[in-house]
């Protein structure tokens, strides 16, 4: 037996997946064998979110009949709805994603059935709900009312909807669509490894996307974009960045939204979301954030050798559409649900318990004694 210990699973392969993977040869993350990069200027995020889910592209017949099947499950219960606006107001908005999901578990009726057509039906429930209950708690705690999904607007113009109340330009559509197909899926991060590993079990669907969640907020994973944004405020404008970025790595302080485990010469993800992040700077009129951005980056890369990975676009460019910036996370949430519930469908359909070995490094063998002789 090799007793060589591989701290956080680094190297090991421990299963195979037909969803998503990083092509070293193009250095380029591919969704069921497209290039992410081809699939942000090509599709819409319905399109990807069903070639995730279904393994194809969609053709019109079929993109139009998933539209419809997700405008018709938007709509959270009346019982969800109250739960969330009798949340309090200082909830992360991950705590309350989490929670809107094991809600929407207990109220459906197929939760325990996880046969491959059920699934299917639960994981567009909770792609169709999430964003309507993570845009209730948005509006909830700000003390305004909470906005209902509108019908035939795209997923993305929904979400601003819900949100702000109305549908911004195009460009900054596109730019939030973009960043939803950029987060979709990857392969088997912490959080969808969890979510396999509760799949692992014969748990349900529910469970086992309240549990990505969960995994989903530490900043070492999706909480990462949220600590971008706090860096670029403690950061304040661009002529205070190159002495900050500097003093940090002096210090040997960790600096947010670089590195990758995965990716070592530059995260593929990062062109694509950064030119989308200009985008929006140049039609927000707020450049403060880009120019932040070029002299950190440059400096990482010179001192450290360390490049991007996607949240270091991402954090700032939410941040310009106007959202808070504890609800980055949570946006890739509403992203991750079909990466998630493509790994936990693949998970049931070859399905083995994973549990692996520890080795143990306590005390050696020892004799209990009476509590009157301890």
């Amino acid at each position: 037996m090799n007793d060589e210990i591989k701290k956080g699973l680094l190297g090991i392969v421990v299963d195979e997946t037909t969803v998503s993977q990083v092509m070293p040869d193009i250095n380029s993350l591919t969704y069921r064998g497209y290039a992410v990069q081809d699939l942000c200027e090509k599709c819409i995020f319905e399109e990807v979110a069903y070639l995730v889910l279904n393994g194809e592209l969609p053709n019109k017949s079929q993109l139009n009949k998933f539209k419809k099947e997700l405008d018709k499950n938007r709509n959270i219960t009346i019982n969800l709805r109250e739960i969330i606006k009798h949340m309090p107001k200082k909830s992360h908005p991950m705590d309350v994603a989490r929670t809107a999901v094991s809600v929407m578990g207990l109220e459906d009726k197929e939760t325990n059935n996880n046969s491959s057509e059920a699934n299917m039906r639960k994981a567009i429930r909770i792609f169709a709900k999430t964003p309507t209950a993570i845009a209730a708690f948005f509006r909830a705690r700000k003390g305004k009312n909470v906005i209902p999904p509108k019908k035939n607007l795209s997923f993305s113009e929904n979400f601003f909807h819900m949100c702000f109340g109305k549908v911004p330009k195009k460009e900054i559509v596109k730019a939030f669509d973009v960043s939803l197909i950029l987060y979709a899926e990857h392969s088997f991060n912490v959080s969808t490894f969890t979510a396999r590993t509760i799949t692992s079990s014969l748990s349900d669907i529910h469970g086992a996307i309240t549990g990505a969640i969960a995994s989903l907020k530490g900043p070492l994973h999706g909480g990462a974009n949220e600590e971008v944004m706090r860096m670029m405020n403690k950061i304040k404008k661009p002529e205070n960045a190159n002495k900050w970025i500097n003093n940090s790595l002096d210090k040997k302080e960790v600096v947010m939204g670089f590195g990758h485990r995965v990716y070592k010469s530059g995260d593929s993800r990062v062109p694509t979301m950064k030119k989308y992040f200009k985008k929006v700077a140049e039609i927000t009129k707020d450049k403060k954030f880009h120019k932040i951005y070029d002299i950190v980056e440059k400096v990482m890369i010179e001192r450290k050798n360390i490049h991007p990975n996607v949240d270091y676009p991402t954090g700032p460019t939410y941040h310009l559409m106007g959202f808070d910036t504890d609800f980055f996370t949570p946006i890739f949430v509403i992203s991750r649900i079909t990466g998630w519930s493509a790994h936990i469908m693949e998970q049931h359909k070859a399905n083995k318990l994973i549990r692996p070995l520890s080795k143990y490094s306590g005390e050696k063998y020892r004799k209990v004694l009476l509590l009157n002789q301890r």
